[in-house]
Protein backbone atom coordinates (compact mmCIF):
# COMPACT_ATOMS: atom_id res chain seq x y z
CA UNK A 1 0.00 0.00 0.00
CA UNK A 2 1.32 3.26 -0.96
CA UNK A 3 1.63 6.52 1.45
CA UNK A 4 0.10 9.30 0.17
CA UNK A 5 2.40 12.04 -1.06
CA UNK A 6 3.42 14.52 1.40
CA UNK A 7 1.70 17.79 0.71
CA UNK A 8 3.64 20.77 -0.50
CA UNK A 9 4.42 23.58 2.56
CA UNK A 10 1.56 25.89 3.19
CA UNK A 11 1.82 29.15 1.23
CA UNK A 12 -1.56 30.15 2.05
CA UNK A 13 -3.30 29.91 5.67
CA UNK A 14 -6.24 31.43 6.90
CA UNK A 15 -7.24 31.35 11.10
CA UNK A 16 -10.44 31.21 12.37
CA UNK A 17 -11.24 32.93 15.65
CA UNK A 18 -13.39 31.59 18.48
CA UNK A 19 -16.90 32.18 19.61
CA UNK A 20 -17.24 35.91 21.04
CA UNK A 21 -13.31 35.82 19.86
CA UNK A 22 -11.50 38.09 17.33
CA UNK A 23 -8.04 38.40 15.30
CA UNK A 24 -6.83 40.30 18.43
CA UNK A 25 -6.65 36.69 20.11
CA UNK A 26 -3.84 35.66 21.86
CA UNK A 27 -3.27 32.92 20.14
CA UNK A 28 -4.00 33.91 16.73
CA UNK A 29 -1.76 37.32 16.96
CA UNK A 30 1.20 34.58 18.10
CA UNK A 31 0.36 32.54 15.11
CA UNK A 32 0.64 35.81 12.97
CA UNK A 33 4.02 36.71 14.32
CA UNK A 34 5.16 33.53 14.02
CA UNK A 35 4.38 32.88 10.55
CA UNK A 36 5.62 36.34 9.40
CA UNK A 37 9.21 35.63 11.06
CA UNK A 38 9.28 31.90 9.81
CA UNK A 39 7.71 31.75 6.91
CA UNK A 40 7.55 35.53 5.23
CA UNK A 41 5.81 34.22 2.17
CA UNK A 42 2.87 33.11 2.91
CA UNK A 43 -0.44 34.73 2.43
CA UNK A 44 -2.11 35.06 5.93
CA UNK A 45 -5.89 35.85 6.76
CA UNK A 46 -7.28 36.01 9.82
CA UNK A 47 -11.01 37.75 9.78
CA UNK A 48 -13.29 38.57 11.74
CA UNK A 49 -15.89 36.20 11.43
CA UNK A 50 -20.13 37.37 11.72
CA UNK A 51 -21.86 35.72 14.38
CA UNK A 52 -24.27 34.03 11.57
CA UNK A 53 -22.26 30.81 11.40
CA UNK A 54 -23.87 30.48 7.30
CA UNK A 55 -22.12 33.95 6.85
CA UNK A 56 -19.29 33.13 8.19
CA UNK A 57 -18.79 30.25 6.22
CA UNK A 58 -19.65 32.71 2.95
CA UNK A 59 -17.32 34.72 3.71
CA UNK A 60 -14.39 32.58 4.21
CA UNK A 61 -15.25 30.20 0.75
CA UNK A 62 -15.60 33.69 -0.99
CA UNK A 63 -12.32 35.25 0.91
CA UNK A 64 -10.39 31.78 -0.39
CA UNK A 65 -12.01 30.87 -3.38
CA UNK A 66 -8.52 31.47 -5.18
CA UNK A 67 -6.15 30.00 -2.82
CA UNK A 68 -4.54 26.98 -4.22
CA UNK A 69 -6.29 24.15 -2.24
CA UNK A 70 -2.84 21.89 -2.68
CA UNK A 71 -1.01 24.26 -0.52
CA UNK A 72 -3.62 26.00 1.52
CA UNK A 73 -4.17 25.49 5.49
CA UNK A 74 -6.68 26.39 7.46
CA UNK A 75 -5.96 27.06 11.53
CA UNK A 76 -9.33 26.74 13.70
CA UNK A 77 -9.84 27.23 17.78
CA UNK A 78 -12.69 26.38 19.66
CA UNK A 79 -15.69 27.39 17.28
CA UNK A 80 -13.23 28.12 14.85
CA UNK A 81 -11.87 24.32 15.41
CA UNK A 82 -15.23 22.97 14.28
CA UNK A 83 -15.02 25.99 11.49
CA UNK A 84 -12.12 24.83 10.10
CA UNK A 85 -13.27 21.20 10.14
CA UNK A 86 -15.51 22.11 7.46
CA UNK A 87 -13.39 24.23 5.50
CA UNK A 88 -11.03 21.55 5.83
CA UNK A 89 -14.10 19.29 4.05
CA UNK A 90 -15.03 21.45 1.47
CA UNK A 91 -11.46 22.48 0.03
CA UNK A 92 -9.68 19.08 1.12
CA UNK A 93 -6.70 21.29 2.75
CA UNK A 94 -4.58 20.67 6.07
CA UNK A 95 -6.58 21.71 8.72
CA UNK A 96 -4.45 22.33 12.86
CA UNK A 97 -7.46 22.50 15.50
CA UNK A 98 -7.40 24.22 18.83
CA UNK A 99 -9.85 22.84 21.27
CA UNK A 100 -12.17 22.04 18.74
CA UNK A 101 -16.18 22.72 19.62
CA UNK A 102 -17.63 19.33 18.37
CA UNK A 103 -21.33 20.50 19.21
CA UNK A 104 -21.60 24.26 18.91
CA UNK A 105 -25.21 23.60 18.14
CA UNK A 106 -26.20 22.03 21.78
CA UNK A 107 -23.69 23.87 23.34
CA UNK A 108 -24.16 27.61 22.16
CA UNK A 109 -28.16 27.12 22.38
CA UNK A 110 -27.51 28.32 26.18
CA UNK A 111 -25.86 31.68 24.51
CA UNK A 112 -28.99 32.91 22.51
CA UNK A 113 -29.44 36.66 22.86
CA UNK A 114 -26.91 39.76 22.93
CA UNK A 115 -23.47 38.95 23.87
CA UNK A 116 -20.23 40.98 24.44
CA UNK A 117 -17.55 40.67 22.42
CA UNK A 118 -14.20 39.04 24.46
CA UNK A 119 -11.66 41.55 23.24
CA UNK A 120 -13.60 44.47 23.04
CA UNK A 121 -16.56 44.45 26.29
CA UNK A 122 -17.69 47.69 24.19
CA UNK A 123 -18.77 45.58 21.04
CA UNK A 124 -21.69 43.58 21.44
CA UNK A 125 -23.46 41.95 19.04
CA UNK A 126 -26.94 39.14 19.19
CA UNK A 127 -26.19 35.57 18.90
CA UNK A 128 -29.85 34.93 16.98
CA UNK A 129 -31.49 31.32 17.64
CA UNK A 130 -31.79 30.94 13.67
CA UNK A 131 -27.98 30.43 13.87
CA UNK A 132 -28.20 27.13 16.35
CA UNK A 133 -29.76 25.42 13.27
CA UNK A 134 -27.10 26.75 10.87
CA UNK A 135 -24.35 25.28 13.09
CA UNK A 136 -26.22 21.93 12.59
CA UNK A 137 -26.14 22.27 8.96
CA UNK A 138 -22.19 22.79 8.95
CA UNK A 139 -21.81 19.61 11.26
CA UNK A 140 -19.86 16.65 9.35
CA UNK A 141 -21.60 13.35 10.49
CA UNK A 142 -18.75 11.20 8.61
CA UNK A 143 -15.88 10.40 10.26
CA UNK A 144 -13.12 9.29 7.88
CA UNK A 145 -9.27 8.90 8.22
CA UNK A 146 -7.23 11.93 7.72
CA UNK A 147 -3.37 12.91 8.08
CA UNK A 148 -3.91 16.18 6.79
CA UNK A 149 -5.67 17.33 10.30
CA UNK A 150 -3.74 17.60 13.62
CA UNK A 151 -5.99 17.94 16.40
CA UNK A 152 -4.09 19.97 19.59
CA UNK A 153 -6.30 18.82 22.91
CA UNK A 154 -6.18 19.48 26.15
CA UNK A 155 -7.35 17.31 29.31
CA UNK A 156 -7.44 20.71 31.40
CA UNK A 157 -10.00 22.34 28.82
CA UNK A 158 -12.75 24.17 31.24
CA UNK A 159 -15.10 24.84 29.06
CA UNK A 160 -15.04 21.71 25.97
CA UNK A 161 -14.91 17.86 27.53
CA UNK A 162 -11.82 16.44 26.34
CA UNK A 163 -13.33 12.89 25.48
CA UNK A 164 -15.58 14.46 23.60
CA UNK A 165 -13.23 16.35 21.22
CA UNK A 166 -10.85 13.20 21.11
CA UNK A 167 -13.24 10.98 19.89
CA UNK A 168 -14.77 12.89 17.46
CA UNK A 169 -11.07 13.58 16.06
CA UNK A 170 -9.55 10.08 16.92
CA UNK A 171 -9.10 9.01 13.16
CA UNK A 172 -7.19 12.63 12.55
CA UNK A 173 -3.11 13.21 14.20
CA UNK A 174 -4.07 14.17 17.81
CA UNK A 175 -1.76 16.15 20.32
CA UNK A 176 -3.52 14.78 24.02
CA UNK A 177 -2.08 17.69 26.04
CA UNK A 178 -2.17 16.81 30.18
CA UNK A 179 -3.48 19.31 32.11
CA UNK A 180 -3.78 22.97 29.95
CA UNK A 181 -6.99 24.67 29.24
CA UNK A 182 -9.16 26.04 27.01
CA UNK A 183 -7.33 29.34 25.35
CA UNK A 184 -3.87 26.94 25.10
CA UNK A 185 -2.06 28.99 27.19
CA UNK A 186 1.26 27.81 26.55
CA UNK A 187 0.27 27.91 22.33
CA UNK A 188 3.84 29.18 22.15
CA UNK A 189 5.03 25.78 23.18
CA UNK A 190 2.94 24.01 20.06
CA UNK A 191 4.46 26.37 17.25
CA UNK A 192 6.84 24.22 16.50
CA UNK A 193 4.93 21.44 16.26
CA UNK A 194 2.01 23.41 13.94
CA UNK A 195 4.46 24.61 12.10
CA UNK A 196 6.48 21.38 10.71
CA UNK A 197 2.59 19.96 10.42
CA UNK A 198 2.36 22.85 7.64
CA UNK A 199 5.46 21.88 5.91
CA UNK A 200 7.73 25.12 7.36
CA UNK A 201 11.37 24.84 8.98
Amino acid sequence: MNAEPTPPASTHLLYLHGFRSSPQSAKARAMASHVAQRAPGVHWWCPQLPPSPRAAMQQVLAGTADWPRQSMAVIGSSLGGFYATWVAEQTGCRSVLLNPAVNPARDLANYIGEQASWHDPAEHFFFLPEYVQELRELTLHVQRPDPRCLAIIAKGDELLDWREMHSRYALASVQLLEGGDHALSDFAAHLPTIMSFLGWP
